[in-house]
Formats: structure tokens, C-alpha cells, sequence
């Protein structure tokens, strides 16, 4: 096998990122990760991703079991991936690097706790509890809105007025309720200067989404840092508690993105809940 970096490719939903196994510190510290996860992302002249992700040894090796950095196809870091996360536990537990179904990961938004599903011998998916929705608008961050929850406000976009409910999961979305699923489809003309908006200190993932039941919602997603993708973990955990705070939902769904669907629980420990797939797509070696 030729000297280099192995790495492995996977997705959950279509949000596909390039995860580096063998990684360590002082590994990811030789290399400009922001600079290679911009080139590795390329879908012309590199592997194609969303984001590269990084399995990493735990700070706290008494407490937790391993660490999660994310980069995103821009070369930023995000705090937390909920689809990412799933994929990160299947690849943890299938190559052999834990033994457990239940295991404990640092990441920037704090600990996740993702749970192996197996049926039959074989991993059939994967549910993380994402932890609580934060709902303070300066702690997600939104401006201007005041010290309280952000629902249901005004803002006004390329000369458009929306009505968005924003939530953190460890990062920030802004969710938008459309009157029709077609009208899901302007996320992408608004999605771009919704990330940017002054509203958004840290800039904002953005969901137009459209509710079919009590108990379905399609959504599509502009994601921070990556633009369009067709899949959004946090972001699919934000839209089901916006969907509550609403009363359009119970809270319980099944939510449609572009590339599958994903469902959601807002149980009474107030964590949201997600179960999805992972699934790999193909192992390498790049050669920097």
C-alpha cells in the first residue's frame, strides 16, 4: 500500500463526508486540515464531501471514548454534524476501534452519545442522543431579537420577509415553515444571504421546510459552510423542536430530506433523539 493517509468515505442521507481514521494530534497538527478538507472536498478535483472528520483520542480518555472535529467543505470548523456522528459510530464499532454499542464522543458542541443498532449480526442504524435544544437567542446566537426564545420572528431577506424559529444543537439553524413543499425549493435563492444575515453572529445553517402531518415534515437544507446538502442532522433535530414550539407537530416525526429521512424524538429528558443510516462508500490512501 502506498505511504500516505488512509481514509474512508461514507454518507448518511447523502451528507457525505471523508472521515480520517488513524489520525492524531500531532498527525492533524503537521498538516493545514482547513486548507485540505477544502482541496479533499472538491467534487472535480478531489474525493467529494461535504466535510472531512476527524476520529481523534479523547481528551478525557477516564470519561469519554473518543473526539470528533469537524471541517467543513469551506475549510471552517463546525461544532457538532448529527449525520456525522452516526457515521463516526457505525465506522468506530465495524473497524474494531471500540467494542461498545453505546460509547461517549467530545465534540466542540460538548459529549454525544450515539447508539449502535444491530439486527441480525449486522449494523442496521444508529441513534444519537444530540442532547437539549438551546433556545436563548444570544446563547444560539441570533441579534435583535431580544433575551428570549426566537419564534415565530420576522426578518427580512433579499427584500423578503420570513417567519424563522431559531434553536442551537450545539450550532446554530434558522427554521422557516413554507405554505407549500414547492416553496421549500427557494432555500435555494435565500439559503446563501440567510447564512450571512447581521441576524447571525456566527452565521446560521438555514431549513425551509413544509409540514404534511402531525407526524411528517420535508425539509431541505442550506448548510453553514457548505451550502446546499442533502442532509442535516442538527439541522433535522432543530426543525422538529421548531415544529413543537409551533404547534404544527407532536413530538415525534419523520422528516424528509433530499437524501432520506430521518426520524426524530423530543422525548421527555428534553434531549432530541435521532435514528438514520450510515453507509460507507468507499476506503483509500491520499498521497499528500
Amino acid at each position: 500500500m502506498p505511504k500516505g493517509l488512509a481514509f474512508t468515505k461514507w454518507h448518511g442521507c447523502g451528507n457525505d463526508f471523508v472521515f480520517f481514521i488513524d489520525m492524531k494530534d500531532e498527525l492533524a497538527d503537521k498538516y493545514d486540515m482547513s486548507q485540505l478538507a477544502v482541496k479533499l472536498c472538491d467534487r472535480h478535483f478531489g474525493v467529494g464531501a461535504d466535510g472531512v472528520i476527524l476520529i481523534l483520542p479523547p481528551r478525557d480518555a477516564d470519561a469519554n471514548d473518543f473526539r470528533m472535529r469537524i471541517i467543513n467543505s469551506d475549510g471552517s470548523e463546525a461544532e457538532m454534524c448529527g449525520n456525522g456522528t452516526r457515521m463516526f459510530a457505525k465506522l468506530a464499532y465495524e473497524a474494531g476501534l471500540t467494542d461498545k454499542d453505546k460509547f461517549r464522543v467530545e465534540t466542540g458542541a460538548g459529549i454525544i452519545i450515539p447508539k449502535i443498532n444491530v439486527k441480525d449480526g449486522a449494523v442496521e442504524s444508529v441513534t444519537v442522543d444530540m442532547g437539549e435544544p438551546i433556545l436563548n437567542g444570544p446563547a444560539i446566537p441570533v441579534s435583535g431579537y431580544g433575551d428570549d426564545k426566537v419564534v415565530r420572528q420576522s426578518i427580512t431577506v433579499d427584500g423578503r420577509e420570513f417567519k424563522m424559529t431559531c434553536v442551537s444543537m450545539g450550532n446554530p439553524h434558522a427554521v422557516v415553515f413554507m405554505d407549500s413543499e414547492e416553496d421549500c425549493d427557494l432555500i435555494e435563492t435565500f439559503g446563501r444571504n440567510f447564512e450571512v444575515h447581521p441576524a447571525f453572529p456566527a452565521k446560521t445553517n438555514t431549513h425551509f421546510c413544509y409540514v404534511r402531518d402531525d407526524s411528517h415534515i420535508r425539509m431541505r437544507v442550506w448548510e453553514r459552510g457548505a451550502a446546499m446538502t442533502l442532509a442535516c442532522g442538527t439541522g433535522s433535530c432543530a426543525v422538529m423542536t421548531a415544529a413543537v414550539l409551533e404547534g404544527r407537530t407532536g413530538k415525534s416525526a419523520e422528516i424528509e430530506l433530499d437524501g432520506g429521512i430521518l426520524q426524530l424524538e423530543w422525548r421527555e429528558d428534553n434531549h432530541l433523539y435521532m435514528t438514520g443510516p450510515a453507509v460507507k462508500v468507499f476506503e483509500g490512501v491520499l498521497n499528500i
